[in-house]
């Protein structure tokens, strides 16, 4: 039996995000299965990921394939902090399509396995589709340029 650290890791990292997630759901309405208040998705999907990080840690302690956890992607963890952070910060000020496409550009560019052209189709790509679904079908709320993009006005 062979333990493994990566997967003990990655196990405990779920449980802290999916602890999170229910805990700050809990302090949403949950409703109920009739009436779904706002914070029922969240918190199941916080119960989700703890259940699915149990699992992994289970698996890593259980039947896990040793070896050492590696070299941290530095590059990586600082382009998908700063692309969360940026659209958590930019989406109402720039709007959503020039959040989204910055966003999903840093992401893209945290591997070292994606070139620049590919990640400028995958940015364009998903800001067109989320860009569809999320103002369009759905109807959210949000501008397509936020107001320090003006374009003609005022």
């Amino acid at each position: 039996m062979q333990k493994s650290a990566k997967d003990f890791l990655a196990g405990m990292v779920f449980v802290a995000f999916g602890l999170a997630f229910a805990y700050a759901a809990w302090n949403y309405d949950l409703g109920t299965a009739i009436r779904m208040g706002p914070g029922l998705f969240p918190f199941a999907l916080g119960i989700l990921l703890i259940l699915l990080g149990i699992m992994v840690l289970v698996e890593g302690m259980v039947a896990g394939e040793g070896g050492p956890i590696g070299a941290i992607s530095w590059r990586g963890l600082v382009l998908i902090i700063t692309a969360i952070l940026f659209f958590g910060f930019f989406v109402r000020r720039l709007g959503i399509a020039p959040a989204l496409f910055v966003t999903v550009l840093l992401a893209a560019l945290s591997s070292t396995r994606t070139g620049i052209l590919a990640a400028l189709i995958l940015a364009l790509a998903l800001t067109v589709f989320c860009t569809l679904i999320f103002i369009y079908a759905l109807g959210l709320p949000l501008p397509l340029f936020g107001p320090w993009l003006s374009f003609g006005g005022a």
